[in-house]
């Protein structure tokens, strides 16, 4: 580990907390979207008066009244949301039942990631991808299987209210209980403005996986110079102070996903997303199960 982590540019759009970077977040059809970072107040109040018509606030001028439309669609946009948040879009499949030989270690799923603890909308260890994503996936292990590789997946789809969680996690410096492992020389307070912690991840859209590299023979994992999920410098795909045989299976990884139309995320190696992903601004929160 290095000392102490240089400047981040700010988290690439959809990554984060991935430092989507990872760790750390609007759906479309088929399943009604979630914008986390609208605020209904934004609008100003809405009344409904005793005819049960809204007031849309005709004597406060015209520009109130395009703001209380606004506002009134929009609460029953977010009423439609709550009510069909649980449903899991016909578009998401298991990965598992895709991809051949896929290994499944879904860390939010249990204890062993940043947070300490399961995450927000994990209840099943199930890798959940779009149709799309799952079928390109199968195609780099099928690629790597030639070499005597397979892939290992550590999370796929992940739900906004998950999210949310690793915000809440970042928000409270007072809780190290992780900090050995998974960010040793990372000040807890930086995670954000490092890029390690972001409000919106690509993952939520579906797209977008977090995995490394197995030995087939033996499932055991290969050394790719830093744990899935270290916060670090390190963790970068072009960083040369890990080891040489590091330095080979990330390249290897990377070229074999990029085959296969998967882009690389220039701040953790184990982070790709589909080119031409079918949700590109669609970001969904039913569980993953």
């Amino acid at each position: 580990m290095s000392g102490t982590a240089p400047a981040h540019p700010p988290p690439l759009a959809g990554e984060g907390g991935e430092g989507e970077a990872t760790s750390t977040e609007q759906a479309a059809s088929p399943s009604p979207t979630l914008q986390p970072k609208s605020d209904l107040s934004d609008f100003g109040p809405l009344s409904i008066p005793k005819s049960g018509k809204p007031d849309f606030g005709r004597k406060r001028g015209r520009g109130r009244d395009r703001s209380a439309i606004v506002a009134f669609t929009a609460s029953l946009f977010i009423l439609s949301f709550s009510a069909h948040a649980a449903e899991r879009p016909a578009s998401f499949v298991d990965a598992a039942a895709v991809v051949p030989g896929l290994v499944v270690e879904m860390r939010y799923a249990g204890a062993h990631n940043f947070v300490g603890k399961p995450v927000d909308g994990y209840l099943r260890p199930v890798c959940l991808l779009t149709r799309e994503a799952a079928l390109a996936l199968a195609q780099v292990e099928r690629d790597l299987a030639q070499r005597g590789l397979g892939l290992k997946v550590f999370d796929c789809y992940r739900p906004v209210r998950a999210v949310m969680h690793f915000v809440r996690w970042a928000r409270d410096v007072r809780d190290l209980a992780t900090k050995a492992e998974f960010y040793p020389a990372v000040d807890k307070r930086d995670l954000f403005r490092l890029g390690y912690i972001a409000a919106q991840s690509g993952h939520s859209r579906g797209a977008t996986i977090d995995l490394g590299l197995v030995t087939l023979a033996d499932g055991r994992e290969r050394d790719m110079g830093t744990p899935f999920d270290t916060f670090s410098p390190r963790s970068w795909p072009s960083d040369t102070s890990v080891g040489a045989e590091a330095r080979q299976n990330r390249a290897l990884l990377a070229a074999a996903m990029r085959r296969h139309g998967f882009r690389p995320y220039d701040r953790e190696w184990w982070h790709f997303t589909l080119r031409g992903e079918p949700f590109p601004t669609t970001y969904f929160d039913f569980p993953v199960q």
